[in-house]
């Protein structure tokens, strides 16, 4: 085996292969990038409108909470064949990539939410009270006071999430998405033994996973501020002893 990857790999990395797995990582990253980032956006929004002190009207939360509900339910190939016919019909000429980002982004919008909603109820109601008190309105007091607190909340569900979509956005081979999956598919089928075409994505797809794992971690040095146990409840703009 060892010898027949040797033999395959001077033919298997030439030009032409490396210039079409730099497009389809390109392509995966790209995917995973926009549909994570506009699912987080969405999702941050879907958090906002579930929030009783931001968001006084209970249908409107009722129709957030609903959308979360549901398609967090669903499982990734399901939505992606959904969305997959259902953009067909709407807009036949609609591209495979925008399919797909599409289906990446409702994922990511419905477990953001989540996630986001963890982290600002994790935050003691103090906060809230106290920035009231201060007249702040209910954005405000989240840009300003509850949010720098619950970045720590945030960030290790939701970044651990994406990494997880990254991985999930390999069944957009499927429907003829050009990422790595397929990729490896169609080297696969021109000869190249599965394990020297598997295997490189494999890394590829590690190299992708490490460099959001640091983006993570950079989020976390510095919004993220690291608390001890339990200090996620203590209020940062009254005293301990003010507490009830």
């Amino acid at each position: 085996m060892l010898q027949t990857l040797m033999d395959e790999a001077p033919r298997f990395f030439g030009y032409y292969n490396l210039v079409f797995l730099a497009r389809a990582f390109l392509y995966t990253a790209v995917l995973s990038l926009v549909g994570c980032g506009v699912g987080f956006a969405a999702g941050f929004v879907l958090a906002i409108l579930r929030h009783p002190r931001l968001m006084p009207l209970a249908p409107v939360r009722w129709v957030a909470t609903l959308y979360v509900e549901i398609f967090r339910r669903i499982p990734f190939l399901v939505l992606l064949m959904c969305v997959f016919f259902a953009l067909q019909i709407l807009v036949p000429s609609i591209s495979m990539f925008t399919i797909a980002a599409t289906t990446v982004a409702l994922s990511a919008a419905a477990y953001s939410a989540e996630n986001v909603r963890a982290g600002l109820e994790g935050i003691h109601r103090n906060q809230w009270d106290a920035a009231e008190t201060m007249n702040m309105g209910g954005l405000k007091a989240l840009r300003l006071v509850i949010l720098p607190q619950a970045w720590s909340i945030i960030i290790p569900p939701s970044m651990t999430y994406s990494v997880g979509l990254v991985k999930s956005t390999s069944i957009a081979s499927q429907i003829g998405v050009v990422e790595l999956t397929y990729a490896a598919k169609v080297l696969n089928t021109k000869g190249f033994s599965a394990a020297i075409s598997f295997g490189t994505i494999l890394i590829l797809y590690f190299v992708l996973c490490y460099g959001l794992n640091a983006f993570a971690s950079y989020l976390e040095r510095h919004l993220g501020k690291r608390r001890r146990p339990g200090e996620a409840s203590r209020p940062a703009l009254l005293p301990a002893s003010q507490t009830v």
